[in-house]
This record gives C-alpha cells, structure tokens and sequence, in this order.
C-alpha cells in the first residue's frame, strides 16, 4: 500500500559564513543573497523529479511542511514552474553572470532515492551556471558533515512527529540561540522577521491567530527562498496476503493496526 509521508526532503544553504566554504566565489557568500536563492529554486524542475526519479511516489513541494501538518495548504504548496531564462537573469543581477561552484552533500542510504535526486538537480542547476561537485556519503557520515558547518549546501529531510508545522520552524528555520530556537539550524538562517513569528507562534493561545501567524511563516521561508523544498514523501509498505494493517504518515508501524490471517 502506499501513504503520505509528514516528511519534507529539501536542500539547505550555508545563509550565515562570510565565505561560501570550498566554492569558486572567494570573500563573499553568494547565499545570503536572495537573487541567488530564488535563482536555485527556479532551476529545480520537481515534476520531473518525481516523474523520472520518484516514479510518481512524490508530491513536489514549494511550502517546508508536508500534508497532514498543521500549516499545510495545499493551495500555497504548489511547486515553482522551472524557468532557466529567470534563473539566470537573477545569478546575472546578483553578479554572478556566469555562475559559481560549490560542493553539493548528500545522503545515499537515508531518504528515498536521495543520491538520484541530487545528481538530478546537479544537472539542472548547470543549466543556469551553477556547477554543484555531489559530495555523496552514509547519512552516518553526512550528518556529522553538516554539523561541523562543513557543509556549504547540502541535504536534509525533516519529519514533524508534533504534526504541527512550528516543530520544524522552530529547529531549522529560527536564528539559533538556546534550547530549541535554531537547535538544527546548520544553514545558518537569521532572518529577524521569521523569528519574530515563530516567537509569536509558540505563545498565541487563540487557534486562527495562531494559524494564520503560521501561515505567514511559511510563506515568508518560501518567498525569500530560505530553503529550497523538493518534495513531501510517499511511502510504499509491503506485507504478505493475509496481512493488514493502517499505514500511518509518520512512517511508523504499530502491531495493534495490524491484523493476520
């Protein structure tokens, strides 16, 4: 059988170094500037990710939550359409007309098809002039990676086990500083009008307040292009005949859903 997974794959970029690490640009950071993120968004073509690589078991994503978060809409999910013309325009205008190189980390026993689909956008983004060299390795390794801020651009997947999309937010996308503000926030992501919302998420009592605050949230990581979403995952599960059981979207089994005949 096969069920939505509440699990986000996405790209993440160093926003914070001075210096992007190991690239061609040297004494500054192509990242923290928005031309340049947008740029990399629009080169990404999801649907033939999902068509080629996913063979359909995706849902291209533009939103960071998966559906069946609370925050979700599917209305705002809706993927960027690739356009190469715009992208390199935008590289143009951040004054890197002819692109740049950087590497690219990425898992390649951690998601579904992970290491496929960064070789996917390696391609994709050298349409625009970014040359990405795929650093691929066992997440055991990848993750140590990217928490030494060894990572420039890399890989990640979340999963929201809260359900409610102020999990993710809180960890990856808010500027870091203690406890769980920006405990996973490895791309260094400072954005003072985000935090500010999330700071207002984790208080308001009232439900639509609360709501619509995410919302806001969440569109404002997806129109400055904080991250770069590639899809929400499906998950196929296999068993015997005779066996049933509820496929749950957090990935997760339990034997008292479960019937054998």
């Amino acid at each position: 059988m096969e069920g939505p997974e509440i699990r986000t794959i996405f790209f993440v970029m160093d926003q914070g170094s001075d210096e992007l690490r190991e690239s061609s640009v040297n004494g500054r950071n192509p990242f923290k500037d928005r031309r340049v993120r947008e740029a990399m968004n629009l080169a990404l073509d999801r649907m033939a990710i999902q068509r080629s690589i996913m063979r359909g078991l995706s849902v291209p994503a533009a939103l960071m939550v998966a559906p069946g978060v609370n925050g979700h809409d599917a209305a705002l999910d809706a993927p960027l359409k690739p356009d190469v013309a715009k992208a390199r325009k935008l590289l143009a205008e951040a004054g890197y007309p002819n692109g740049f190189e950087l590497p690219l980390h990425c898992p390649n026993n951690r998601y579904v098809n992970d290491e496929q689909v960064c070789q996917a956008a390696v391609s994709m983004w050298a349409r625009i002039g970014v040359k990405a060299r795929l650093v691929a390795a066992p997440f055991s390794t990848h993750s140590q990676t990217f928490q030494r801020g060894e990572s420039p651009f890399f890989m990640l997947g979340w999963g929201v086990s809260t359900y409610d999309a102020l999990y993710g937010m809180q960890a990856w996308g808010h500027t870091r500083t203690q406890g769980a503000d920006g405990n996973f926030n490895f791309g260094k992501v400072s954005d003072a009008t985000l935090d500010a919302l999330i700071q207002k998420i984790k208080f308001e009592p009232d439900v639509p307040k609360r709501n619509a605050l995410i919302r806001e949230a969440l569109l404002r990581i997806r129109d400055e292009s904080l991250f770069i979403p590639i899809h929400h995952q499906i998950r196929p599960w296999a068993m015997k005949p005779g066996v049933q059981t509820l496929h749950r979207s957090n990935d997760y089994f339990e034997a008292r859903y479960t019937t054998v005949k």
